[in-house]
């Protein structure tokens, strides 16, 4: 099982994208340094959020790390040209030594499609055609293609190359059943994104996503899950911490661009048994990664532990935590489940 984090580089009242992306690259710094194995910084363009350009501050963090992989959280294709992408996500791959990855997906804010010109009405269209292009880019030969959004290629092939072969694209999904099977069908690994909720109503589109992989006589991808997420030393600080900072953002975003904000509902399912939220002690956290193993059988779970308000500080200690205590505990549970479905039956004669 691979543990990381991820975070859109949110901006408190008051904190400038000046003081927090240090921040943020000393974070990514300290998450290898305690063997998480994956850091992904989500694409806003948005007041709320300091990341509009992942790859730069990605490549900024390759330089201070070694081993942890640096992923998009997401990059929201329907907005920007494929041909830019692969080339900025090869850049990192050489950056990193081959420690890249782009998590696509189609953006849960429209401010992609005011800067950049795209019609609303084409959002779906938009990123199918724009996927499906990357996917030809990132093969290692030339590229003949034409679509709706963007001008013909002929014959071109991007370089230089990446340092991985091919350069590893997940998709993004939130609800959709449509999007699933299109990652699916597309045989691309899928990051399963919650908010709220509990594992039970989101468990049906993992399994959705094998079967329809299945179907498509696609080989097995990894699947991740993504949760709103902190730890400290007890649970009564965590929830201290995390919730008012989780509300106070989502109440901001949501106000300045129509997206929903905090509901009643979404609240209370912060703790109900079996919930998506996983805020807690290193012990409460972990009992609640390995009981969504047992309903996703994922590959890789990543916490969204840096929303709003919450402090570099505090920031850093459950970083701290989650890479030192909890993940230990997670994959050794998950290594001796496994071992234990696999071993054969002896029998007595």
């Amino acid at each position: 099982m691979e543990i990381g984090v991820f975070t859109f580089a949110d901006l408190a009242a008051g904190t400038t994208a000046a003081q927090r992306i240090p921040e943020l690259i000393e974070e990514i710094r300290l998450a290898d340094e305690v063997g998480l194995d994956v850091f992904g910084i989500g694409e806003h363009h948005h007041p709320a959020f300091g990341a509009p350009a992942p790859p730069v501050l990605l490549a900024a963090a390759a330089g201070q790390t070694s081993r942890i992989r640096l992923t998009s959280a997401v990059t929201v294709l329907s907005g920007d040209d494929p041909v830019r992408v692969f080339e900025q996500f090869a850049a990192l791959d050489l950056a990193s030594h081959g420690r890249a990855e782009i998590m696509a997906g189609r953006g849960a804010f429209l401010d992609t499609f005011r800067l950049f010109g795209h019609d609303l009405a084409a959002y779906d269209a938009l990123f199918d055609e724009k996927l499906r292009l990357l996917l030809q880019l990132r093969e290692d030969e030339p590229v003949t293609w034409s679509g709706q959004f963007r001008p013909p290629l002929k014959n071109e092939l991007l370089l230089p190359r990446p340092v991985q072969s091919p350069l590893p694209v997940w998709v993004a999904v939130g609800g959709s059943p449509d999007s699933v099977i299109r990652a699916a069908s597309l045989g691309l690994p899928m990051a399963l994104g919650t908010i709220g909720g509990t594992a039970r109503q989101f468990a049906p589109l993992a399994e959705l996503y094998r079967q329809a992989a299945a179907r498509y006589e696609q080989a097995p991808q990894a699947l991740s899950v993504t949760v709103h997420g902190f730890v400290a030393e007890t649970t009564q600080r965590a929830r201290e911490i995390y919730y008012t900072a989780d509300a106070d953002l989502m109440n901001l975003a949501g106000a300045d661009r129509g997206i929903h904000g905090v509901t009643a509902e979404h609240i209370a399912a912060r703790d109900v048994p079996g919930g998506m939220y996983t805020v807690g002690s290193p012990g409460e956290v972990a009992e609640r990664l390995l009981y969504h193993h047992e309903m996703f059988g994922h590959q890789r779970t990543m916490l969204q532990l840096m929303v709003g308000s919450i402090s570099h500080r505090d920031a850093m200690r459950a970083i701290e935590l989650l890479g030192t205590e909890v993940a230990p505990m997670v994959r050794d549970e998950v290594a001796r489940r496994e071992a234990t479905a696999t071993a054969p039956v002896q029998v007595e004669l």
